[in-house]
């Protein structure tokens, strides 16, 4: 029987995910808020009906920068890019192609194929070229203007409402290279991160040939952690070193970052102390001291600057 179940997960694709509840309350405030406004632009431009057409392709949107503000599609160049050139291409193939289903085909394939020759995959941009040629009059009176109004400055909004929303959380952040710590240890060698280079990554990911909705910096980042876990669940006290960045591996308003500023070491490592200072997360700015092994103890991994790599 277990066998059976197990068959039926794979098939469906069945995952259990591995996401704190804070992290899903922040995605479905966040994708309310950022679609609340778009709502209200989109009903300003194109009136009700085109309204109801436009929202849900930036819903998906929403999903992606609220849900997954981390992932490759969700990244600005998929969002402006991928949105931009499927209404460009939805429109001239509402223009050039008179039968509806063709054009509509046309346009999603098309899209999909320019996205992905650009670097830009998004989903929701198929829904954004099938939009220009099933729209109605309210979508189709505006003809080429509908790439910059709605579809840019719905992009625009909810962009910023992503980077404004997500940076009140210090464990978020979008776009992805606003994170300020990293697991990857980028020019420091430590003895207690295992490194894989970023381009034997990229070569893995060519030998699979598939869309990943996952960035080289964070498939690495996730190669670290694993190992990590694999070979001791906390650091030892001699992995405590000053001026290095540590945390406690805890999600929401529990995750917390710790810099070693100072020490005192003894003959007798049970007696060594530290102090350290939080710099991200819970308790931030405070200041405090402790036992090197409490410290350890207290400690998931070793985290990095991004502005050091």
């Amino acid at each position: 029987m277990q066998t059976w179940l197990d068959g039926i997960k794979r098939f469906f694709g069945v995952e259990a995910e591995n996401i704190s509840a804070a992290e899903k309350l922040v995605s479905t405030m966040g994708s309310f808020f950022g679609i609340f406004l778009i709502a209200l632009v989109s009903y300003k431009t194109v009136g009700a009906e085109g309204a109801a057409i436009i929202v849900p392709s930036m819903g998906a949107a929403a999903v992606l920068l609220f849900a997954v503000p981390h992932g490759r599609l969700s990244q600005p160049w998929a969002l402006f890019g991928g949105n931009s050139i499927s209404a460009l291409i939805g429109v001239s193939c509402y223009k050039l192609v008179p039968d509806p289903m063709l054009s509509g085909a046309l346009a999603v394939g098309l899209s999909i194929g320019a996205m992905h020759v650009l670097s830009c995959m998004h989903p929701p941009g198929g829904a954004t070229a099938l939009v220009a040629v099933v729209g109605g009059p309210a979508i189709h009176d505006l003809g080429y203007y509908f790439l910059f109004t709605p579809v840019l400055l719905n992009v625009v909004i909810i962009f910023i409402v992503a980077i404004v929303f997500n940076s009140v959380f210090p464990w978020r952040r979008y776009p992805a290279s606003l994170m300020r710590f990293t697991s990857t240890p980028g020019d420091i060698k430590s003895p207690s991160t295992p490194r894989i280079e970023k381009h034997f990554i990229g070569k893995a990911m060519e030998d699979m040939d598939k869309v990943v909705d996952i960035t080289t910096d964070d498939l690495q980042r996730l190669i670290t952690l694993t190992l990590e876990h694999a070979d001791h669940e906390n650091l030892e006290p001699n992995h405590i070193v000053l001026g290095r960045y540590y945390t406690n591996g805890k999600h929401g308003g529990e995750w917390s970052v710790r810099q070693i500023i100072d020490e005192s070491q003894s003959s007798n490592p049970d007696n060594d102390m530290v102090i350290y200072r939080v710099v991200e997360g819970r308790g931030l700015r405070n200041a405090d001291s402790c036992m090197r092994a409490e410290f350890a103890r207290w400690a998931a991994r070793e985290v990095f600057l991004t502005n050091k790599r």
